[in-house]
């Protein structure tokens, strides 16, 4: 009975590895990160495009592909029932993205692109919980916006045309 179960388990663990991918970048370009403004935002967007650009070895500080990127956060307040007892407010994020071949002086890749975020706000404006929440969700939403810009640029064919 050993020896059966050791068996399933072994072919078991066979097909999962076979099926598994190791995905590998095709793009062997190297990119590199023009100056980010924007305080706080900005730093955190540069921080996370570094260590994800890092992450995938297509990092360069050097190399004449450069990122040029901003991100703008903005709210609004919904009201959602009658009796106003449950207030929510959307924070929506906008990545923009501008690819330049600094070599051939020309641009490559322009792009925006967007998430949003609801959060169930206190009534007053000074409570700790508001404030952190809204910190969060603009953390969360640069970390998500990053992520989508490195699997575009993954398949992102770098000519000039």
């Amino acid at each position: 009975m050993l020896k059966i179960k050791s068996s399933i388990l072994l072919l078991i663990s066979i097909v999962l590895f076979s099926c598994a991918q190791n995905y590998q970048n095709n793009n062997s370009q190297k990119f590199s990160i023009a100056y980010i403004g924007g305080e706080f935002d900005g730093l955190l967007l540069k921080n996370f495009l570094t260590s994800h650009l890092d992450s995938f070895n297509i990092y360069d500080p050097s190399s004449f592909l450069e990122l040029k990127t901003s991100i703008s956060h903005s709210s609004n307040l919904y009201i959602t029932n009658i009796d106003n007892t449950s207030d929510r407010e959307n924070i929506s994020s906008t990545l923009s993205i501008e690819l330049k071949n600094n070599e051939e002086n020309c641009t490559i890749y322009r792009d925006e692109l967007s998430i949003s975020q609801f959060y169930i706000f206190a009534s007053a404006d000074k409570i700790l919980s508001n404030q952190k929440a809204v910190k969060k969700i603009k953390e969360d939403n640069t970390k998500e916006l990053v992520k989508q810009l490195i699997r575009k640029l993954n398949f992102l064919e770098i000519s000039c045309n």
